[in-house]
């Protein structure tokens, strides 16, 4: 199989992006893409709410068979099983355990890609309806050409409108940009 590639590079790098490489590869072999995903996307939200399992991860304090009793037993009680709960128990054996998320985020890259879908990042001042939700997700599938995965991070500094992350192409319709602009423009007619 091909190595996947982003203007001929590759989109995954370093150890993190070999792992997250191999368990698209086997994933995919398996037919288990979109389970291995799900999988490692509730480990991923147990991370997120745990402290201790982060410092579990994190931590060169623990042995590699603490870690592995440890990520067992949690597998097991978030009912993770199959090829994603083999791989974190294979990371987990290797003392890798730390790079888990950067290799959660490689998987992720790999499958977009695979699937065409485009990440976009919205940033607006407060959460919008899921109403607007739908538009702007539907305004920008069809700007992109391609199923969308909208990541919406509220950030009040903006004061109003958004700011549109699609790629590397970024469009800036916020009102705090909108009032620079004026105070910037204000200045230079002194």
């Amino acid at each position: 199989m091909a190595e996947p590639s982003n203007s001929g590079g590759s989109i995954v790098s370093g150890v993190a992006g070999r792992y997250a490489s191999a368990l698209f590869e086997l994933a995919q072999e398996t037919g288990a893409i979109d389970a291995v995903a799900a999988d490692l996307s509730t480990f991923e939200a147990l991370l997120a709410e745990s402290e201790d399992l982060r410092r579990l991860v994190g931590s060169p304090v623990f042995s590699a068979e603490e870690q592995m009793s440890a990520i067992t037993a949690i597998l097991a009680a978030a009912k993770i099983g199959g090829v994603a709960a083999n791989f974190i128990k294979l990371v987990a054996s290797k003392r890798r355990l730390f790079l888990l998320p950067a290799m959660i985020r490689g998987y992720r890259a790999l499958v977009a890609q695979a699937k065409g879908i485009v990440s976009a990042r919205v940033s607006v001042a407060e959460a919008p309806s899921e109403a607007l939700l739908a538009e702007i997700r539907t305004a920008i599938a069809q700007a992109a050409g391609a199923e969308i995965d909208l990541e919406v991070k509220v950030d009040p500094a903006l004061i109003g409108g958004l700011v549109v992350r699609v790629g590397s192409r970024m469009i800036d319709a916020s009102l705090r940009t909108k009032l620079n602009s004026i105070r910037l423009a204000m200045k230079e007619v002194r």
